[in-house]
């Protein structure tokens, strides 16, 4: 796959799908997660839909740069820290992350773009939006909350088990990805072992990094407040969310989609903070309508 050098010397690993002359489509995936946990199949349903899809390791993970040399505090640490109420100094911001995207795009040679971001990638895509609205066409946020106070929280059990160190041998880490994703599944649609077993020995042959991963947390941990700022942007926006995310709340989609003016959302019953196969008819319409207003 081809990489771009970006943002004061980042390389990036990315792949795109589709036609160059359709709508660019940039997604933005969770807290260390590697690009190909969005599966083929839904790019190429998304390209099929009339979109040019890019999708991309964060820094970090994958097949991107590392960040070896980086100070790391301990993520359980600044967890606390973090509910104390205390500033946590990340290794590096969601606004280095979000220069990353836009260095992305640049070396693509793409002015604006279609963004849909997922969980963390959800936050990512907000900041997007927020700070560089010039570069956007549409916004799609899955999985996604405002970082509000007043929104009901990430639930901290879930957040326990997601931020969890896996194995570092591969049999283990493989059963350390089933448990944390079968947890984060939906109780609407069924659990697919087989094909979670396949991406989690992929993921680690490919990049098993998970330092990467707490950095991402870190940077997590340091954002604030975004729904002031949201209330100004001025763009399709959809919001997609399970209805039992058992990470993510489905009403804290709810508080997202009333902050951004105009938004829409669909609720998908039975979703967790995951997106099964037999979800995907649904996403990718919903999708398609909302870059086509642009």
């Amino acid at each position: 796959m081809p990489n771009a050098t970006v943002n004061q010397g980042v390389r990036i690993e990315y792949e795109t799908i589709g036609e160059r002359g359709a709508r660019p489509l940039l997604l933005i995936k969770g807290v260390g997660q590697q690009m190909i946990t969005w599966s083929d199949d839904f790019c190429r349903l998304l390209a099929q839909a009339g979109h040019y899809v890019i999708r991309f390791d964060h820094r970090d993970v994958g097949l991107s740069s590392r960040f070896d040399q980086a100070k790391t505090p301990e993520l359980a640490e600044a967890i606390v820290a973090v509910a104390r109420g205390e500033t946590v100094t990340p290794p590096y911001t969601l606004d280095d992350m979000v220069g990353d995207a836009l260095g992305l795009l640049d070396a693509l040679g793409i002015d604006r773009a279609h963004v849909c971001g997922m969980s963390m990638g959800g936050t990512l895509a907000q900041l997007l939006a927020i700070s560089h609205p010039e570069r956007l066409l549409s916004l799609t946020l899955i999985m996604s909350g405002s970082g509000s106070p007043d929104a009901p929280p990430v639930r901290p059990d879930a957040l326990a088990l997601l931020a969890a160190p896996p194995p570092s041998e591969r049999p283990a880490y493989i059963e350390h990805h089933l448990k944390v994703f079968r947890a984060l599944s939906g109780p609407g649609f069924p659990f697919d072992e087989a094909a979670h077993r396949d991406l989690a020995g992929r993921l680690f042959d490919r990049g098993f990094y998970p330092q990467g991963m707490t950095r991402h947390f870190l940077a997590l941990l340091s954002q604030g407040d975004r729904k002031p700022a949201l209330a100004h942007v001025k763009l399709p926006s959809l919001v997609i969310h399970g209805q039992d995310d058992p990470l993510v709340p489905v009403e804290a989609g709810q508080d997202l989609a009333r902050s951004i003016p105009g938004a829409e959302i669909l609720i998908i019953p039975g979703m967790g903070h995951d997106l099964p196969r037999q979800a995907w008819p649904a996403v990718v319409e919903a999708i398609t309508k909302n870059t086509s207003k642009a």
